[in-house]
């Protein structure tokens, strides 16, 4: 019987979906049309689109902009041609994708686009980020965003901004993931790659282009249950640039609140690489960045105050499992030594999940100060939220009461 349920995930769904579509826009007599065609790969001598959709039995279809040109009031869609993960090229199969292994890569990208000055890595695990970091060196950026939740990873979607080289590939081919994507791979890598036969390894040489897409919309489709269909502009983050941002104030009963100590270059670098991460998160959410990696991340929580304890609790973990790792080769879960488990659990406590001097990040603003306190008890010195709530005071107030500092960005940055 459990061989039989394993064979669901083996099943190659063929698809009905066409090898054509067009998309029209009207306004009278004015039409303005997308022409799209299906995407496949040859793949042991034959044609095959994706997989399967979300789950095993959903036909899927993957679809690339061919031609067209929309514009809708003063903006105007990305132009065909400029592919990124609508037309992948496989450079090793292992399984070939499936609709959750392209909207992963997609949304790795998606955050990518933002971190090209620095070799950064982005995971993605079930389309939101599970680790992300950037650094110095690729091997170094891709290790801190894999220990961020080396749990979580597993299975994941590594996505890179710098060709990989031998000594990431090494790490990489060390682990389980499902997919992983660079502009190019370096002299041996897919050799190493190949020990993971079920590793999809996917080129996307836009990859280094990818600043050009900073700023660029596209637009979301989204199907309702009765097969109606809701049209929305893609998000496009405004604060970009410590320039972007304001020192948090407002005015509340005829008297004025201010954020009395401003941040520093570094917090300003962690706010706006948090801020960016935060922008292909689902909502509601909230994370915690650290020397510009990913500490804890929360998402997708009803209540702001009950997310920001998910990622708090997530840093606690996450730092246990990491440093249980690193210094036994075991997961936290399985170290069956008290003593040890005492030491660590000791360490991570005194410091406080590795939160301490961190900055929290929100994608929507705080209604109430209890949100943004379980990040300041743990230590946050400094915050980035959209600003906008009727007690904007109270959380200016709890942060000056902590000695941390807040930035607003005027903008929300839900992602449903």
């Amino acid at each position: 019987m459990a061989e039989d349920l394993k064979k669901m995930y083996r099943t190659i769904v063929t698809d009905h979906f066409p090898p054509q579509m067009e998309i029209s826009f009207v306004d009278g007599a004015r039409r303005q049309t997308l022409y799209y065609e299906k995407v496949t790969w040859r793949i042991e001598g034959e044609d095959r689109g994706l997989r399967y959709g979300e789950n095993p039995g959903q036909e899927a279809a993957l679809y690339r902009l061919v031609n067209g040109n929309l514009v809708l009031g003063e903006t105007e869609t990305i132009q065909p041609g400029q592919y990124l993960a609508s037309d992948i090229e496989l450079l090793q199969s292992g399984k070939h994708p499936g609709k959750t292994n392209l909207t992963d890569a997609d949304n790795a990208l998606n955050i990518l686009r933002y971190f090209t000055d620095r070799p950064t890595a982005v995971i993605v695990k079930h389309n939101n980020p599970c680790g992300v970091a950037r650094a110095d060196s690729l091997e170094t950026a891709y290790q801190r965003a894999y220990m961020a939740d080396r749990v979580a990873a597993f299975g994941g979607c590594i996505a890179v901004n710098r060709p990989l080289d031998l000594a990431t590939a090494e790490a990489v081919a060390a682990q389980y993931a499902e997919v992983v994507v660079a502009p190019e791979f370096e002299e041996g890598t897919l050799a190493v790659l190949a020990r993971r036969k079920n590793l999809r390894v996917v080129r996307i040489g836009n990859i280094v282009r990818l600043q050009q897409f900073v700023g660029q919309r596209c637009v979301d489709f989204k199907s309702l249950i009765d097969g109606g269909i809701i049209v929305q502009w893609s998000f496009v983050p405004q604060a970009r640039t410590a320039a972007d941002l304001q020192l948090a104030q407002c005015t509340h009963q005829d008297k004025t609140y201010r954020i009395r100590r401003e941040p520093t270059a570094a917090e300003i670098d962690d706010l706006l690489f948090g801020w960016l991460v935060e922008s292909g998160i689902t909502s509601n959410s909230v994370i915690y960045v650290r020397n510009n990696t990913t500490v804890g991340i929360g998402t997708g929580e009803q209540d702001r105050v009950g997310v920001a304890e998910i990622a708090r609790d997530k840093a606690y973990r996450k730092l246990a499992d990491r440093y249980c790792f690193e210094a036994f080769q075991t997961p936290y879960n399985e170290l069956a030594d008290p003593d040890r488990r005492a030491e660590i659990d000791a360490r991570v406590a005194e410091e406080k999940g590795g939160l301490i001097g961190a900055a929290m990040v929100s994608d929507a603003f705080f209604p109430f100060r209890d949100g943004v306190d379980v990040g300041l008890r743990e230590g946050v010195t400094a915050v980035i939220q959209p600003g906008g709530a009727l007690n904007d005071y109270q959380v200016i107030e709890a942060c000056n009461q902590a000695g941390a500092t807040m930035v607003f960005t005027g903008q929300r940055s839900f992602k449903h």
